[in-house]
């Protein structure tokens, strides 16, 4: 592989783009963009979904070419053509759905591709150890992906561009997936990457984690530049927060649901493996009524995500049983209890909850597609009549329908899904971190459109490790650790430490009903 060239001392900017204009079909992504990277730094790049921001960093990877200006690295013009160029040129990206294979090891994800046909598996596994240990990236070369949590795999990730020897690297929305023990600890391996001369560009849209771990901010809003190289020292949260969208970040207004109904979702005794085949969770008992929203607290890793999976039907139960609206769904198929009501927005939106080879009104069909036919054939012009209401109800901005969903940003990605799963006033709704990687306005429009739910009469049951959030709109909420409920409390009078003790397994949490 070229190496990049080497870095002058004189030249003070790992990255410079200037007047980056990048078009799709109905769109304007980006509209004279200016962006300058110092080399060494910790660089935030921030503005709400649909900014400009993904499309930005995809031209600065080699995954698009824009239409015109100029870029630079270290100085040097570039033009590339792929992301094997950005890559010669020392340009690496971690996106934010990851691209890793599941069956192979940690080791062999991250040389894959940049490696001989041939290798000796204990040297490369060596080698891997050694790098990520340098970055303190806390891993096992031999450990098969599959059995890594979220954050181990976006450390893959990031070790995959080192391994490439990447100058510059490209976070987006790294933050998402990971606990926030997980978040210090990225934070100390970010700094320590800038400390050995290379340069972090880091999407977030998480206000308080960038002004611990950056140096300076960039703002795009609606495709253009309106703040660059903002010294994060002197900039406060709400200064970014106008910038990004005018107002200063809030989350939906408590609004006290009304006394609740009869139970519609009932868990009695539930236990299920998860992938590793030890148990994820065991003995879990709890109801949702009508017109209520429960939230579900906890640090990643403790059931959650397999106790959504097994109400969806998307993973078996060991024992226990499942009830909703008064029937027992325990042995029954997705498709049954989707058709019983059942809405289930996951946490995985590209892998689970939507197909990245389909297209956007594909998609948007894909719980109806069985009424958008006539025959074995799917009527073209009904199917697009349905996608472009979902589109226009649920604010996802897109531009050709046809086109494939991966070509939407993350925030659309997910009004899509949601929109999708809400359409028809589901009797029960499981929603797995719903806001995760959303901007300001997106995290209030997800959260309003869960409050209308219930308010209508549905049983929302909300999955979040964002604290805040559950204790704004959840009308009771219940902790898990360790696959089991650690307590149960009121949002109105708990106090954030009660559910962090709880969280932790303190055993002085108390239940507080």
């Amino acid at each position: 592989m070229t190496q990049p060239p080497p870095i002058s001392d004189k030249e003070p900017f790992s990255v410079e783009l200037t007047e980056v204009w990048k078009r799709f079909p109905g769109i304007v992504a980006n509209a004279g963009v200016e962006l300058a990277v110092q080399r060494g730094s910790i660089h935030a790049l921030l503005g709400e979904n649909g900014a400009g921001k993904s499309t930005l960093m995809n031209i600065l990877a080699g995954v698009y070419r824009p239409d015109s200006g100029e870029l630079k690295i270290h100085g040097c013009s570039h033009q590339f053509r792929n992301p094997a160029d950005a890559l010669s040129a020392g340009v690496g990206m971690v996106h934010q759905e990851f691209r890793l294979i599941p069956s192979f090891s940690v080791a062999e994800n991250v040389v894959l591709g940049s490696a001989p046909s041939i290798i000796k598996t204990g040297q490369v596994e060596s080698n891997v150890a050694e790098m990520a240990a340098k970055f303190g990236l806390q891993v096992d070369p031999s450990q098969p992906l599959w059995q890594l949590s979220m954050g181990e795999r976006q450390k893959v990730e990031i070790l995959k561009v080192l391994w490439r020897d990447a100058q510059v690297l490209i976070l987006d929305e790294p933050t998402t997936v990971l606990t926030p023990s997980e978040v210090d600890e990225l934070g100390e391996i970010l700094r320590r990457m800038a400390d050995d001369g290379r340069s972090i560009i880091f999407i977030s849209h998480k206000l308080h984690e960038i002004s611990g771990i950056c140096d300076e901010a960039t703002v795009l809003r609606q495709g253009k530049t309106v703040a660059n190289s903002l010294p994060m020292a002197t900039t406060n949260q709400d200064e970014l927060a106008r910038l990004m969208v005018g107002a200063s970040p809030s989350i939906a207004n408590r609004q006290t649901a009304s006394s609740p109904g009869h139970p519609l979702l009932e868990l009695e005794n539930l236990s299920a493996q998860g992938d590793r085949g030890v148990d994820a969770f065991s003995g879990i008992n709890f109801q949702i009524r009508s017109g209520e929203i429960v939230g579900i607290a906890g640090v990643a890793g403790n059931g959650q995500r397999e106790l959504a999976d097994v109400i969806a039907g998307l993973r078996p139960s060991n024992s226990g049983t499942i009830t909703m609206n008064g029937s027992d769904i325990t042995i029954e198929s997705p498709h049954h209890r989707f058709q019983s009501g059942l809405a289930y927005i996951p946490e995985d939106r590209l892998g689970v909850g939507l197909a990245p080879r389909l297209s956007i009104t594909d998609n948007a069909i894909l719980r109806v597609y069985r009424q958008q036919r006539k025959g074995p054939f799917i009527l073209a012009e009904k199917a697009l009549s349905y996608c472009t209401d979902i589109i226009s109800r649920f604010g996802v901005r897109a531009g050709d329908l046809s086109g494939p969903i991966a070509s939407l940003s993350g925030g659309n990605l997910q009004r899509l899904l949601v929109g999708r799963e809400l359409d028809g006033q589901p009797a029960v709704v499981v929603a797995s971190q719903p806001t995760r990687g959303l901007d300001v306005k997106g995290v209030k429009a997800i959260q309003e459109l869960l409050i209308a739910q219930r308010d209508s009469g549905a049983a929302v049951m909300m999955i979040s490790e964002d604290l805040d959030e559950l204790l704004a709109i959840s009308d009771r909420l219940l902790v898990m650790e360790g696959g089991l409920i650690r307590g149960e409390f009121d949002p109105r009078t708990a106090s954030r430490q009660e559910v962090g003790m709880a969280m932790l397994s303190d055993t002085q949490a108390a239940s507080k009903p």
